[in-house]
C-alpha cells in the first residue's frame, strides 16, 4: 500500500505543478502582461489546462485509488493518508466528468474574456463584453450538466468552491441573515453618518504601499515566500508553499482602498502559507473551501484590521507617515471613518454591515442567469433595479454596476459569491473560538502583537489545508455546526457602540 500511495502522490504532484504554472500565467495576465498578449495567453493556458485535465482523468489514478481504498485500513480514518485518498477520489470523480477539450476551450475563453472586461469596465462598455458573458453562461450551464441529478443548476458550481453547500441551503442562510441585517442597517443609517473625509485627502501611492506592506509583514506575511504587485481587482494566488503572492490597487484619494485590500489578501495568504509542508504537491495543499478561505481574509481585514485595538497601536504610526493629512484627526475620528456604515454601490468598498447585501444581490442574479430567467442583455437593468430596491441606490453607469466585479468575466457564472458571506459568518465563529482558547488576544492586538492569534489559526485551521471539509473543520474548531449567532453578535456590539444604538 505504501508503494501504491507513493505512485499516487507522484501523479498528483505533477498535476499540482501544472496547476502552479497555470496560476503563474494567470497572475502575469492580471499584473504585467501587455494587452495584446491575451490571445496567446489564452492558448497557453488552454493547453496546460487540457494537459492537466488529461492527467487528472488518467485511469491509472482511478486504479490506484481503488486499490488504496480496498487496502487502506492500515491508515487511521483521521490520518493524512486517508484524507489524501478521500480528497483525491473526490477530485478524480469530478475530473472524469469534464472532457479535457471542453476545459481547454473554456480556459482559453476566460483568458480572452478577462482582457475584454479589463478594457470594457473603464470605458463603461457592457455591450463590448456581453458576447463573452453569453458564452460564459453557456459554458457554466454545460459544466453543471456534467453533474446530473442536481436540485438546482447552481448546485454543482457551488459544490466546486464550497463543498457540501447547495443553492437552497445558501438561500436559507441568506434569508436568516437578511432578517437580522436589514433592521441593523436601517437603525444605523437613521443616525448621523460618520465623517470619513479624512480618508479622501491626497495620499501618495508609495507611502500607502510602504505602510500597508509593513502591516502585512507584522501580521506574518513572509516576504521570502511571497510578494506584492498591483492589479485591477486585488487577489491572492499561490504557485507553491514557497511562492504565495498578493496584489492590490491604489487610489491616491482613498486611503482605505489599498490599505484594507492588502490586509484582506494577506489573510488569504496567511492561510496558504500556514498549510503543513508535508502537503506540498498534493490536493491537500490548499484551503478547504471558498467560505473558510474568505473567513481568514475577512477576519484579518475587519475583525482585526478595523478594530479599535488594532489602531490604538498602529494609528500613531500612520499619523507619522501622513502628518499633513492625519495630524489633526483623532483616533476616535479615524476609527469611525474606517467603520462608516453607508449604503453604497461598490461591493469591495462596502462596510461590514451592508457588505452581505451586495453578495446576496449577485447570488440571486447569477441563479437567475443560470435558470434562464434573466438574459445577459437584461443584466445591467436587473442590476440597477436590485440596487434600487435593496440599497436605495442606482449606479450612474455599468462600470459601477454589473461590470464592477471580475468574477463572471474570468470564470464560471455561479458558485463564487456565496463564499464571501459564508466567510464573514465563519470568521466570527473562528475568532470566537480563538478568544475562548486565548482570552488575551485583544490585548495582544492592542500591543501590536498578532502572533498569538496567527499561531492559533495555524494550529487549528491553516495547517490542515484541505484535510477536512468546511463542516468538519467548523465542528473540530468550535464544537458545533455553522451558525450566524457570533457574527450577528459581533456586528451588533461593534456598530451598536459606534452608532449609540439602544
Amino acid at each position: 500500500m505504501d508503494e501504491k500511495l507513493a505512485q499516487l502522490k507522484a501523479k498528483l504532484g505533477e498535476i499540482q505543478d501544472i496547476s502552479g504554472a497555470i496560476a503563474l500565467l494567470s497572475w502575469d495576465q492580471t499584473t504585467y502582461m501587455p494587452e495584446q498578449g491575451a490571445p496567446a495567453r489564452g492558448r497557453q493556458m488552454a493547453l496546460l489546462s487540457r494537459l492537466s485535465q488529461e492527467m487528472q482523468i488518467d485511469p491509472e489514478i482511478g486504479r490506484l485509488l481503488d486499490e488504496l481504498e480496498k487496502g487502506g485500513d492500515q491508515w487511521a480514518a483521521d490520518s493524512d493518508e486517508a484524507a489524501l485518498i478521500k480528497v483525491a477520489r473526490r477530485t478524480y470523480e469530478r475530473a472524469i466528468r469534464i472532457p479535457p477539450e471542453f476545459l481547454a476551450s473554456f480556459t482559453e475563453h476566460t483568458a480572452v474574456s478577462y482582457q475584454a472586461w479589463a478594457k470594457a469596465r473603464p470605458e463603461n462598455d457592457f455591450a463590448a463584453v456581453a458576447p463573452y458573458l453569453e458564452k460564459t453562461l453557456d459554458y457554466s450551464r454545460q459544466i453543471a450538466d456534467f453533474f446530473p441529478g442536481y436540485d438546482h443548476i447552481a448546485d454543482p458550481l457551488i459544490d466546486f468552491s464550497d463543498y457540501g453547500m447547495k443553492a437552497e441551503s445558501i438561500r436559507t442562510l441568506f434569508a436568516e441573515l437578511r432578517q437580522e441585517l436589514v433592521p441593523l442597517v436601517e437603525a444605523i443609517t437613521e443616525k448621523e453618518p460618520a465623517d470619513n473625509s479624512c480618508l479622501h485627502k491626497h495620499y501618495p501611492e508609495k507611502k500607502q504601499l510602504d505602510f500597508g506592506m509593513d502591516l502585512v509583514r507584522q501580521y506574518g506575511f513572509d516576504m521570502k515566500r511571497g510578494r506584492m504587485d498591483l492589479t485591477h481587482h486585488p487577489f491572492m494566488t499561490k504557485f507553491s508553499l514557497g511562492d504565495v503572492r498578493i496584489t492590490t490597487r491604489v487610489d491616491e484619494h482613498n486611503l482605505a482602498d489599498n490599505l484594507f485590500s492588502l490586509l484582506h489578501e494577506c489573510g488569504h495568504a496567511l492561510y496558504e502559507l500556514g498549510i503543513d509542508s508535508g502537503f506540498e504537491r498534493s490536493p491537500l495543499n490548499t484551503g478547504t473551501s471558498a467560505g473558510v478561505h474568505e473567513s481568514q481574509s475577512r477576519l484579518w481585514e475587519n475583525i482585526v484590521g478595523r478594530s479599535r485595538a488594532f489602531w490604538e497601536y498602529q494609528y500613531p504610526k500612520l499619523q507619522a507617515v501622513f502628518p499633513e493629512q492625519l495630524g489633526d484627526v483623532t483616533l476616535d475620528q479615524y476609527y469611525r471613518a474606517i467603520n462608516k456604515v453607508q449604503r453604497s454601490l461598490i461591493r469591495t468598498e462596502a462596510d461590514e454591515v451592508t457588505y452581505n447585501l451586495h453578495v446576496m444581490i449577485r447570488f440571486d442574479l447569477e441563479l437567475q442567469m443560470l435558470e434562464g430567467t434573466l438574459a445577459i442583455k437584461d443584466l445591467p437593468d436587473a442590476w440597477h433595479a436590485r440596487y434600487q430596491s435593496d440599497l436605495g441606490l442606482v449606479a450612474p453607469d455599468d462600470s459601477d454596476g454589473c461590470l464592477q466585479d471580475v468574477h463572471w468575466y474570468a470564470g464560471v457564472i455561479g458558485g463564487s459569491f456565496q463564499g464571501y458571506t459564508l466567510g464573514n459568518v465563519m470568521g466570527s465563529l473562528f475568532y470566537d473560538a480563538a478568544l475562548n482558547a486565548q482570552p488575551s488576544i485583544p490585548q495582544d492586538i492592542a500591543a501590536g502583537n498578532y502572533q498569538p492569534l496567527h499561531q492559533w489559526l495555524i494550529s487549528n485551521i491553516y495547517r490542515h489545508g484541505q484535510k477536512y471539509t468546511a463542516d468538519e473543520l467548523i465542528e473540530r474548531v468550535t464544537g458545533g455546526p455553522l451558525t450566524i449567532k457570533p457574527y450577528i453578535n459581533y456586528l451588533s456590539q461593534k456598530f451598536g457602540d459606534l452608532y449609540d444604538l439602544v
